[in-house]
């Protein structure tokens, strides 16, 4: 092999190491990257099951309370038999 080829040789190598190289950093900060987005799903999904608890422990509230409310949907005759029976 002649002297030029040799050195065009080193040349390409040398570029190939230098892109392996700058391949491997990337790979290393797109790891962080995904560990960080990783950890902010997690995050996210108890945020979530949090306002999905609220949410159902409101639901049961607001249920509660229309139940208690009921009796106003009663119609007129039935409660002026109560309001004649008893008196306050």
């Amino acid at each position: 092999m002649s002297l030029e080829k040799l050195e065009a040789l080193e040349v390409r190598v040398q570029r190939l190491v230098d892109m392996v190289q700058h391949l491997k950093q990337a790979n290393g900060l797109l790891q962080e990257e995904l560990g960080r987005a990783q950890e902010r799903l997690v995050q996210q999904e108890a945020h979530s099951q949090d306002w999905e608890e609220e949410r159902t422990h409101i639901r049961a509230k607001i249920e509660k309370v229309l139940d208690n409310l009921q009796f106003l949907e009663t119609p007129d005759h039935e409660l002026q038999g109560v309001t004649h029976d008893e008196r306050y």
